[in-house]
């Protein structure tokens, strides 16, 4: 299905084809992605669980990000709120407005499902772009402080490693 369509950019269902490219690019850029995190996410497409969004910038895939009708943990796991996740433009095609794009098409389906949309956003400094646009567009904290490896970090506790693993939630009112 198609979400978004310009003459520079289309936003679609993933497809499978698209897991190799993505697992191909990523690599290229540096990082070490494994093709099963993608087949894992378009299984819980075809399962309902979720919304796979690809971008698609004149004929080239681009970015992702996948819309989780429910939170299945962090603080807003009883909430029944949506949650985005992973969402990914590859360095080539960032700063063309391409992420912004996605996320509009990621509330938008959100909002079909609730009032409120959730996230979490690592910590480190690689996550400085999507920690700032979060926070333009209107995300804030949930004020449940800091989670590692999906708990809860407590007051003085020490963690060991800043990973993609360390994170802070945000949310944001969506209006349907």
């Amino acid at each position: 299905m198609v979400y978004y369509e310009d003459e520079n950019l289309i936003i679609r269902n993933m497809e499978d084809a698209d897991a190799q490219v993505f697992t191909d690019e990523f690599t290229a850029q540096g990082w070490h992605p494994e093709i099963s995190g993608y087949r894992t996410r378009l299984k819980d497409q075809t399962e309902g669980k979720c919304v796979a969004l690809t971008a698609v910038f004149q004929g080239c895939l681009a970015g992702y990000v996948y819309v989780y009708l429910h939170a299945n943990d962090g603080p807003f796991k009883e909430k029944g709120w949506p949650i985005i996740v992973d969402f990914n433009v590859l360095k080539k095609y960032q700063r063309r407005g391409i992420g912004n794009r996605l996320m509009d098409v990621a509330e938008q389906i959100a909002s079909q499902y609730a009032d409120t949309v959730c996230l979490g956003v690592g910590l480190c400094d690689s996550y400085g772009a999507a920690q700032r646009m979060y926070v333009k567009r209107g995300y804030i904290p949930d004020g449940s402080g800091v989670w590692y490896q999906g708990k809860q970090c407590v007051q003085y506790e020490t963690v060991c490693t800043v990973d993609d693993d360390l994170i802070l939630f945000f949310s944001k009112k969506l209006y349907r």
